[in-house]
């Protein structure tokens, strides 16, 4: 498990909010990862948290990061990573979700947060989390250029034990409009990730239907195939884990990838248009 946090200096012209992972333009698969990392810049420090706390879940997607490393090596496929904390701002939320800066999460009250104001949460869409976005759009209009329309899965994790409760899944499809690959998912899940019906979660841990979250703006108003994807983190809690668990979900990939009817784009007309950049 990744301990410690790294320091960014946002101010820095250095400084680059996303992680691109060159790939293969007509693959058929854009991968992000919206949680990949607990790194704060500099002049946050650590938002009034110690260690402990920016190593557990509320800061980053345990292990999300080594997964969606390893399956864009394993496809050869584009991948877009942030590298700050959600704690920062949250780049799976609407850009005016009342959760984009948390100040209070499971538990932990974040002093760094409980001051930012509507000046400050504009400063952090603007430095970290429109960049994202926009990094998104941009990826997915190089891939339709060359000639593929890609599927976009976003690789999350998420906690074995919730407010005391064990969770019953090992892995999940989150979706919303667009069942043709959650379905393909799920079905790979069995077969090639050997978990049983019930240990996967359809809309489970979470409800994927999220307004203004990173899917519902950059994918579904395109048409794209997509689908967020969770991952119990006790399973890619180590990079070896995590490495194990990405060769086996690579190639329940596999099988959408080839499949003409999942990568066709679909109407599902605009309702999640005009999402990206919005304050």
């Amino acid at each position: 498990m990744m301990s410690g946090v790294k320091r960014l200096l946002a101010e820095d012209a250095a400084f680059e909010p996303v992680e691109r992972i060159a790939g293969d333009e007509r693959c058929g698969l854009l991968l992000l990862c919206d949680h990949a990392s607990n790194a704060l810049p500099e002049r946050y420090g650590d938002l009034g948290l110690d260690g402990g706390q920016l190593s557990r879940h509320i800061a980053y997607d345990i292990g999300a990061a080594w997964v969606t490393r390893r399956l864009a090596e394993k496809l050869g496929a584009p991948a877009l990573l942030t590298t700050y904390s959600r704690l920062l701002i949250d780049p799976n939320r609407g850009g005016d979700d009342p959760t984009l800066v948390m100040r209070y999460s499971d538990g932990a009250i974040v002093p760094g947060n409980a001051r930012a104001d509507a000046a400050e949460i504009e400063r952090r869409r603007t430095l970290y989390w429109r960049p994202y976005r926009e990094a998104i759009t941009g990826q997915i209009a190089v891939m339709q250029t060359a000639g593929k329309e890609p599927m976009v899965v976003s690789v999350h994790s998420f906690t074995p034990i919730w407010r005391g409760h064990p969770r019953p899944w090992k892995f999940g499809v989150l979706w919303d409009m667009d069942p043709r690959l959650p379905q393909a998912l799920r079905k790979g899940a069995q077969t090639h990730l050997h978990f049983r019906a019930e240990e996967i979660g359809d809309n489970e841990p979470y409800d994927g239907a999220l307004e203004g979250d990173t899917l519902d703006a950059c994918a579904t108003p395109l048409g794209l195939s997509n689908a967020l994807i969770e991952i119990r983190q006790d399973l890619i809690d180590t990079s070896a884990n995590a490495f194990a668990f990405a060769d086996r979900l690579a190639e329940a990939l596999r099988t959408p990838l080839a499949d003409p009817a999942i990568q066709s784009p679909a109407d599902f007309g605009s309702r999640a248009a005009g999402n990206i950049g919005r304050a």
